[in-house]
């Protein structure tokens, strides 16, 4: 099938195949480097990028969350006078920082204003103040100091803060609350003693742990309520509950529940609740 050609047009062939050569394809899209002074659109390219990134960084930070949950910290005490203040870690040179006459007394309000705020508003403008095209640290010399100082300075005032914090506890003879409870609870595991619970030393005893019926509340999963050990919990502590109730009601209780505890009745057998009210009724303050 015969096709009209241009007379004028300059056809370019490619090796002995006699098929023209195309300059630019439409279906493919030029690359920016083709725009000399150009950047990407915003909108989508920059920002689709920008949002992938995120995903992978908030996708690793759960991941990081789910695996190393955050300790819950231990109620506070306000009778202990030896208690030390000191906030977390990543406020650490903030609080040396505010320590130092010049930005402490009569110029707090200098050092809280100025010495805290103007980081953040030097990250504010960065953008419009380093507005060059170059992006190889070692071309932007005033940027990267910048940023070397404050990375120095922030490294620097947060090992002062926590050596000096170190140096009160040593000084007053002080051991922090978490870490005397934590040797506790090691101290008591080592001798094959329940954990002890802080804030609930003075629950019982548990009276023959080793009674089958125990195994049969953990089976039946009453510890997520009341404890692993009964000390308490989303319920309350059944250590002593002999000391209020007797088998009867403790019975009565387990098969038709009670205000937030659901009823087991269909999930243990009538043996298996008679077991655990007769033990239960054994848990008092005197053994």
């Amino acid at each position: 099938m015969a096709h009209k050609q241009n007379p004028n047009e300059k056809v370019i062939y490619v090796g002995d195949s006699r098929i023209r050569k195309r300059e630019h394809n439409p279906s493919y899209p030029a690359d920016y480097s083709a725009y000399p002074g150009k950047s990407e659109a915003f909108v989508p390219n920059f920002l689709l990028k920008e949002w992938m990134v995120g995903v992978v960084v908030l996708v690793g930070f759960l991941v990081l969350v789910i695996s190393e949950p955050a300790p819950l910290g231990y109620p506070a005490n306000p009778l202990n006078g030896s208690f030390i203040p000191v906030p977390d870690w990543y406020f650490l040179f903030l609080y040396q920082m505010l320590k130092y006459p010049y930005a402490s007394g009569s110029y707090v309000g200098f050092g809280v204003v100025c010495l805290s705020g103007l980081p953040f508003i030097a990250l504010l403008l960065a953008p419009f103040l380093d507005s060059g095209k170059e992006r190889r640290f070692y071309r932007r010399p005033i940027a990267s100091s910048l940023m070397l100082v404050s990375l120095v300075a922030v490294c620097y005032l947060t090992w002062v803060s926590w050596d000096h914090y170190q140096s009160e506890l040593r000084v007053n003879g002080v051991v922090p609350e978490d870490v005397e409870r934590v040797a506790k609870a090691r101290e008591a595991i080592s001798k094959g003693l329940p954990r002890p619970v802080p804030g609930r030393e003075k629950i019982p005893a548990m009276v023959a742990a080793d009674d089958p019926a125990f195994k049969t509340m953990q089976k039946a999963q009453c510890i997520a309520c009341h404890g692993t050990e009964l000390e308490g919990g989303a319920g309350p502590a059944l250590r002593g509950v002999g000391d209020r109730l007797n088998k009867q009601q403790i019975h009565d209780t387990i098969m038709n529940g009670r205000n937030a505890m659901p009823s087991f009745k269909g999930q243990l057998s009538d043996a298996q609740i008679s077991e655990i009210a007769t033990w239960l009724e054994k848990q008092k303050a005197g053994g």
